[in-house]
Order: C-alpha cells, then structure tokens, then sequence
C-alpha cells in the first residue's frame, strides 16, 4: 500500500490541499448545494466533537440508516475519526432485521435520516443495551419527541463547540493517531442462507483495492459519481468514501428517490455504479418506452437497435465493423442512442459499473450496443467490495475480467473461486468459527462462487457454488445463468429455476407488473388487481412465450420445461430475497414446496398458502390457486451459447 493513511487522514489531507474544490453536492428543495473539501473537515470535526462530548471513544460502533445525505456521510467519518467503527444499515430494513444488527454489533449511537427511521429506532430502544445517542438530521414532524437519548445533528454540533473549547486538539490528534490497519467499518452480509454476518474492515482494506481501481480505471479529481445506493451495501462504501477520498471526485446526493433519473440527468455523473437489477430495470423502462411509441418510432428503434447489435458483435469477436453498418451506426446515435443514454442521465458517462451479482449476458449487451461503456466487476464483502475489472480492450459480457494488481484468484479442486487480496477482511465480528472457515490455511479468502480462468486470464462466475445444480441424469446446470437470461424480458420482474435431482427445469416467474399491465391493456385484458392479473391465462401464455425465447439459447438438457406465474412480486419483508435483492433460495424452496411438488408430479395447478408482510409489521395470508404452465419445444438452439454454456458448467461440476 503506498497511501499508508485513513479515511480521516485523507479527508484530513483534502481539507488542506484542495479546500476550495468541490466535494460533495446535495440536492435540496429543487437546488444543488456545494460542499467543498474544507468544509467537509469541518462538519465531520464539529460531529466528531459533539460524539466525544457525549463519551464516544475508541472502539466505540456508530450505525447510520437512511438514504444517501451528506450528514450520514459526516457521521461515518466523525466515528472513524475517534477511532470508532461505522456500520451503515439498509433505511428498508423492518423491526427485527434491524434489531438484530444493531444489538449484534453492540451499536452506542445511532445517526438517522428522518423521522421514519428515529421512530424504528425507538421502538427497539428496548433491545438495545448498548444505544445511548439517537441523533437525527431532518427534523421534521419530531418537535414533540422528548425521549433522553434523542438529540437533533445541530445540537450535537453545539456541544462539540463547547467540547472543542477546552479540548482544541483533540479530533486532530485521534486522527494522527489512528493507524491503516484499524477497523473502521462493519458492513453486513446481505444474508441469503443465514443471519446477517458483520464483515470487519479496515482502513487499509477499504483503501488499497480503491487506489488500484482508480489507477487502473484512470479516474480523476474532476469526475462526477452520484450516490444512491443502500450505504449498508460494500460497493457503496467503496466507491463514496475510500476511491472518492482517494482521487478527490465530487460524490453528488439526489434529492430523494423519486427524482433520482431526473437529478442523475441534471449532473451528468461520468463514473457510476449499478447492481443488476438497476441495469434491468432501466433495459424494462426502455422497452416499454419503445412499445408505447408510435408504429414509425417502434420500428425505428428496432431497426437501429439490430444495427446496433451487429456492430457489438463485429466489436466482441474483434472483427472490423462493414462500412454499411458504421454508416448507420452513426445515423442510430444521431437518433436512437444518444437520445436513451440521455433520458438515462449517461450521455456523459465515461465508463459506468456492474456489480453485486452476474448481470444477464444480453442485458449487458443491450447496453454496450448502445454506447454505454459497461464494465462488470467482481469482489465480496469479505474482498472490500472489489478485486477485479474487466479492460477497456477485453470486455467481455461472459466473465468479470482480471484481477486487480496484488490480488490472485485460483479455483479449488471442487470448482470453488478463491481470492488472496489486501482488501481481505478481518474476520466476522464475535463469529470466531465462522472467521476461519472463510479463510484457507495458506490465506485465500473462500468466495462461495463457482467459476473458471479462462486462458485470457479472466474470471468467469456460473453461479454460487452452492447453487450449481444437477439433473437426475447427472447434467450440470446453473440457475442463475438461466434466471438471469430469462429476466433479459420485460415481462420478468423475478425468476427462481429449480430442478437439483429432478428430472427437468422448472422456474417461478414473478410479473413486471407496470409491463405486464400495460401489454394487458395494449390487448384489451381487464383486470381487477395484480393477483388477478397473474392469474389470467393470457398472462401464462406471454410468459411461456418469453420461455420459449429463453430455452432457445439454452442446451436442450436445462431448459425450463415447466413454469408458474407467482401472484405477488419477492419480497425482501417476506424474506423471499435479501436486501440487495439476492434469491434466498434456499428458504424459497422450502416456502413453495407445494410448488415443486406441483411441477414434477405433473399436477395442472397448485393450491397455494402464502404468507405476506405489509410495511408495519402486519401479516396476511395469500390464498390462491394458480395455473402450471407447460413449454413446447423451442426452435433450434444458438449452439454456439449452448456450447459455452455446457462447457462453463461442466468446469464448475
């Protein structure tokens, strides 16, 4: 490592040398506000004041939960700067999701965004021996609250002021005394086949894979990132605090969720990240988009859009690109790419990012072909959130790249990727057993995913190896590879693909219901509510269709013979996926037994229980009896993507 330094110490160091440049940028009733670097320093040494005031100290755990605001941020860097450790939570998490994080990392202080967060917190106050400040940064309908332990982020502040007065020095000498190899966040596992595991980092973790990234990745002081993703997620961290420290971009804060595609249009980031699922949502929007337009504008956008996808090819089988299809590809940016870049917010953009989970192979290259240069990376939570990236020159849409410099990768005899990086963590907090599990005797970090090198030298991730199925037959197939082309669709909000010692596939679909909806109402199909939605046999018969489009790039072997259509959407309340929306399988598969029953005793339908958790708290129970839908054969196979597909597998099995 040659930063040898701290988060603080970095803020500390930017405070000093670029005092007057643009740092952070929050948007707040309809305007953007600017923080420059000074005063940056200056909010998280008034906090930090304000929390050793209150007898915050070393070793101390302070959790934020909210959405991406700078007084979050502010919090995090004021713990580590008293040498405490920040353990954001995910602002959606219910009641007991949260207890449980906060009572496990024995949390003193929490910094919450808002009212509805404060109210969370209260109401566990009682299963928190260790919580002695709630600290809150929007005040609003909160003027009546008189709990002891309740104090607003300005009163905070005041009594730093009062605690800086006669300890002048004091935040500055923790600072200085702090070493890279403290711990300074705890960031939990998303959780999808046990309780939530608290990741211990530190500053050097974090820091080394973010100064490699950045140099590799050629990123500067005057980019723009925008921040909003769930700040209990790794990559976040990564990205808007260690690689921003480092390189000294400014980090942006839409004004709340419901504006974030008008406010990343308004900033135009050049740098950003996105899980999957961001990726196809955005891929839904635009279809719908294109199916709503005019007929002339429909078969514009098709038009360009297969153009598009035969220069792609030309580009990933480095073939040159005929002059005809240069020509239009030109025409399509003028009218076509540009424009959905644009309405994207990623006109600017210099080079975005994927990561969290495999993104679909064609998702991915929907938007290579339009100009989105998308890039897949690769790491855990135990890596820091990162170890490799795909090269400018070698994107490829079927593996995640090479390894950044100092970082190895090798796959244990039964298949499994193993990492050795200085972005490996330091354990499991209070999960000693667990902590050494993870780790091999000679210091590789076990990822749990299932993979290859291929002779480039890329890493290529099929599934978790846990996941990695096999027929009765002994064919190997990997549900996530088919989940992921099938939700290439529109109609695909979620699927789960089961079939480990059975006889065939068989997959659990459930509807985008704002895509779904709209095609009902484009062929006249009423409906009275989504569950009736699902239910209608129209509806069976699209997703069969989109089926068949998806077992046609698929060896006949793993082709999903059999599917339903879920009458409610995966829900992370209801347990059926994580925060960061990962398929729980495992207790998905024990939930809808009656389901897999269902599919291989060649039932026609399936009385279902399901059980359904509101917002509060409340529970419901879902009865219902939904149709099982059954697919003819295909057209032939692309065999090429079967080939790969068999052969990735066969590696892993």
């Amino acid at each position: 490592m040659t930063l040898n330094a701290t988060l603080p110490q970095l803020l500390r160091r930017n405070a000093e040398q670029h005092a007057g440049r643009s740092a952070l940028r929050e948007k707040d009733l309809g305007i953007w506000q600017t923080y420059n670097w000074r005063r940056y320093w200056d909010e998280v040494r008034g906090l930090a004041l304000g929390l050793a005031a209150a007898g915050f100290k070393r070793g101390d755990k302070l959790a934020v939960i909210g959405e991406n605001r700078p007084r979050l941020y502010f919090a995090q860097l004021a713990a580590m700067s008293l040498g405490g450790i920040a353990v954001p939570a995910y602002q959606d998490a219910i009641a007991s999701e949260l207890a449980y994080v906060l009572d496990h990392a024995e949390i003193s202080v929490v910094v919450a965004e808002n009212q509805e967060q404060v109210d969370k917190i209260l109401s566990l106050k009682d299963r928190l021996p260790h919580l002695q400040l709630l600290v809150y940064d929007d005040p609003r309908g909160l003027l009546n609250y008189d709990d002891p332990i309740l104090k607003s982020f300005e009163a905070v502040q005041a009594e730093g002021r009062t605690f800086g007065e006669m300890h002048p020095d004091y935040v500055e000498a923790a600072v200085e005394a702090a070493k890279p190899d403290d711990l300074c966040l705890f960031s939990y596992t998303s959780g999808t086949t046990s309780r939530p595991k608290g990741v211990m980092l530190s500053h050097a973790n974090l820091l080394d894979p973010a100064e490699v990234f950045a140099a590799a990745e050629g990123f500067r002081a005057g980019d723009e990132h925008i921040a909003y993703l769930p700040m209990a997620w790794v990559g976040n961290s990564l990205f808007s605090l260690a690689v921003h420290m480092h390189v000294g971009f400014t980090v942006n804060f839409p004004e709340k969720p419901e504006t974030l595609r008008r406010d990343v249009r308004e900033i135009g980031p050049t740098i950003a990240l996105a899980p999957p699922r961001q990726w196809e949502n955005a891929l839904t929007e635009i279809m719908v988009r294109a199916a709503d337009a005019s007929p002339t504008k429909r078969r514009i956008f098709e038009f360009f859009r297969k153009v598009a996808e035969r220069a792609q090819l030309c580009i990933s089988e480095r073939r040159p690109i005929p002059l005809g299809t240069r020509l239009l590809r030109g025409l399509g940016e003028f009218f076509v790419y540009g424009p959905v870049r644009d309405q994207l917010g990623l006109r600017r953009a210099r080079v975005v990012y994927t990561g969290g989970a495999p993104l679909g192979v064609d998702v991915f290259r929907f938007f290579r072909a339009i100009g989105v240069n998308l890039k897949q990376v690769y790491g855990a939570t135990e890596l820091s959130g990162l170890c490799s990236v795909q090269p400018n020159s070698e994107v490829d849409p079927e593996t995640v790249g090479r390894m950044l410099q100092g970082m190895e990768v090798r796959i244990a005899p039964h298949g499994e990727v193993e990492v050795r990086s200085p972005g490996t963590f330091k354990g499991y907090y209070k999960q000693p057993d667990e902590s050494r599990e993870a780790i091999t005797e000679d210091g590789w970090l076990r990822t749990g995913d299932a993979g290859f090198v291929d002779k480039r030298g890329h890493l290529a991730i099929i599934d978790r190896a846990k996941d990695v199925g096999r027929l009765y037959d002994g064919t190997s197939f990997a549900p996530q590879f088919i989940e992921n082309k099938l939700k290439f669709s529109s109609y695909v909000g979620e699927a789960v693909v089961f079939g480990h010692d059975r006889s065939f596939v068989a997959a659990m679909v459930a509807i985008d219901a704002e895509t779904v909806g709209k095609w009902a109402e484009r062929h006249n199909l009423p409906y009275t509510s989504f569950q009736d939605l699902c239910s209608r046999r129209e509806v069976l018969g699209l997703i069969g269709d989109e089926i068949r489009r998806c077992n046609a790039g698929l060896p006949e072997a793993t082709r999903i013979r059999r599917f339903i259509v879920l009458n409610k959407e995966f829900d992370a309340d209801d347990d059926e996926i994580t925060r960061t929306r990962k398929i729980r399988r495992r207790f998905v598969t024990e939930k809808y037994a009656a389901v897999l029953d269902a599919f291989y005793s060649g039932e026609s339908e399936v009385e279902l229980s399901t059980e359904i958790t509101f917002e509060d708290g409340r529970k419901s129970v879902l009865q219902s009896r939904l149709a099982i839908g059954d697919v003819d054969e295909p057209s032939p196979p692309a065999a090429a993507a079967a080939r790969r597909l068999e052969e990735a597998v066969a590696v892993a099995g």
